[in-house]
């Protein structure tokens, strides 16, 4: 491979008009060495011939010193050596080379060392938007997993940051999506406080972004740039690592006070996502669904009693019950990837735990395997064998998707001040707290994988309860206060 040349070159012309270059008289001496004032610096080297074999050269100007120059030659020599022999590769780089502007500099040579490595064209940016399509296709990870990473990519990161080259990608470019993320949640909350209904209707069914769906987007594109960096080699820094977000903790649980009823009421508004019921209104709702929907009310009443998830209560099966003993262990769950029942195990090793059963949820259980039993003997053999506790009355197992609607639709009838399914599970920590367990025996009985989950989601809400009430008296009758007419 030919080194190359440095030498001067000035903007002079000639009487013709014809720019001088590196003919100009001026630019030497008489001794014929460089002038040290007139011209700049330059430098030129014969790239590889074209395919059809056309000659080619790379020529830069506008260098201060000869030094710089020079440098800059050897490393366009040290891109092109990276062909190593290969001579399309050796055209690649040429190729590269050839069509920079003359103000741009040259490719970063440990880029195009990578890019050679993972087998990429040199002269080909790998967009961000690609790369996320063919990592996520090549990871081998749950099926729910995947449908979140994917909903991360479609709906965030390839509309905001798809478009750039992943070697350019900068923390700067990462806060401007989450930034436009964060106004789009604004417009939609002021479109929903409209007085106009069109304006309303305009974002009926969008739904806002919230600060921990935030993180965990973050935590996609993080992985997805990890990849990049430990198995592709197609960048050095993480730019997703650096980026800071507001905090994304669970929110509190809060109880449905008297005062929390009355405001739900007047503007439709729940206090908090994480809502629970006072012992009266769970016992409410337990009455109600044994006297209106008497099929799933003892998978609702076990949800409550023992905080189970959805999937757990759904997937508990025979071989998981004694009720001799009074304890069902807990190892498996139906979950959904987008409509599709799918069964598995849960998901940690706290997870997959045992129970102990009280009394009443026992007693519930028994009922309901009689009347499981009674649906059986009337289907016959036809009775699908799905070893499931709690099934429908044809045998099959239930969707959760079903389990949902018609908790909602039971809560609704009922005048009762909303909650989610999940928060059934809320209600039993809380219940538990109230009753005086600690912290750790809600976290071994909702599988919670730390104590500081568990402590996080419940600590204000234990407060809202009586077991805090009579402290507070206490404390209160400590100071002392002169006889005061009332009013």
């Amino acid at each position: 491979m030919a080194e190359g040349s440095v030498f001067k070159h000035c903007s002079c012309k000639s009487a013709d008009g014809r720019r001088l270059g590196s003919r100009c008289p001026k630019l030497r001496r008489p001794s014929g060495a460089w002038h040290p004032t007139h011209g700049r610096w330059a430098y030129q080297l014969e790239l590889p011939t074209t395919t059809d074999g056309r000659r080619r050269t790379l020529r830069r100007y506008t260098f201060d010193t000869r030094d710089i120059a020079a440098k800059e030659r050897d490393d366009a020599l040290n891109l092109l050596g990276l062909a190593a022999g290969n001579k399309d590769l050796a055209i690649e780089i040429g190729d590269l080379l050839h069509q920079l502007k003359p103000t741009e500099p040259l490719p970063d040579r440990n880029m195009i060392a990578r890019r050679v490595k993972a087998g990429i064209p040199a002269t080909t940016a790998v967009l961000l938007g690609d790369y996320l399509t063919e990592w996520l296709t090549g990871r081998s990870i749950e099926a729910s997993t995947k449908r979140s990473y994917d909903g991360h990519i479609r709906n965030h990161l390839e509309p905001h940051l798809g478009h750039i080259p992943i070697e350019k990608l900068r923390v700067g470019h990462i806060k401007a999506m989450f930034n436009a993320i964060a106004d789009r949640n604004i417009a939609i909350e002021a479109a929903r406080g409209s007085d106009d209904p069109d304006i309303r209707a305009s974002v009926r069914r969008q739904r806002t972004t919230g600060a921990a769906t935030m993180h965990r987007i973050r935590g996609t594109l993080r992985k997805a740039l990890n990849d990049a960096i430990r198995t592709h080699r197609l960048i050095e820094f993480n730019p997703a690592a650096h980026v800071e977000l507001p905090s994304g903790k669970r929110p509190k649980a809060r109880v449905w006070t008297t005062a929390a009823v009355k405001y739900w009421q007047a503007t439709g508004k729940r206090p908090s996502p994480v809502m629970v019921w006072t012992p009266q209104q769970a016992g409410q709702f337990l009455d109600y669904a044994e006297d209106h929907d008497i099929v799933l009310y003892p998978l609702y009443a076990l949800m409550l009693y023992r905080g189970l998830r959805r999937g757990e209560a759904i997937g508990l099966r025979d071989l998981d019950l004694d009720l001799d003993v009074g304890a069902a262990v807990i190892s498996q769950q139906i979950t959904t990837v987008g409509y599709r029942p799918v069964t598995k195990k849960v998901k940690t090793d706290a997870g997959d735990r045992t129970i102990t059963l009280d009394q009443v949820t026992v007693a519930i259980t028994r009922s309901h395997l009689a009347r499981r039993a009674t649906w059986q003997l009337v289907s016959g053999p036809a009775w699908p064998r799905t070893g499931l506790i709690f099934v429908q009355p044809d045998g099959t197992a239930w969707h959760p998707d079903t389990v949902t609607k018609r908790f909602d639709d039971l809560i609704e009838k009922a005048g009762l001040p909303p909650i989610r399914l999940h928060d059934l599970r809320h209600c039993a920590a809380t219940f538990l707290k109230a009753s005086g367990a600690d912290l750790q025996d809600i976290k071994e009985m909702l599988g919670h994988s730390t104590i500081t989950i568990t402590s996080d989601t419940y600590t204000s809400v234990i407060q809202e309860l009586e077991t805090e009430r009579a402290k507070a008296e206490a404390s209160a009758a400590l100071v002392p206060r002169t006889q005061r007419r009332a009013g």
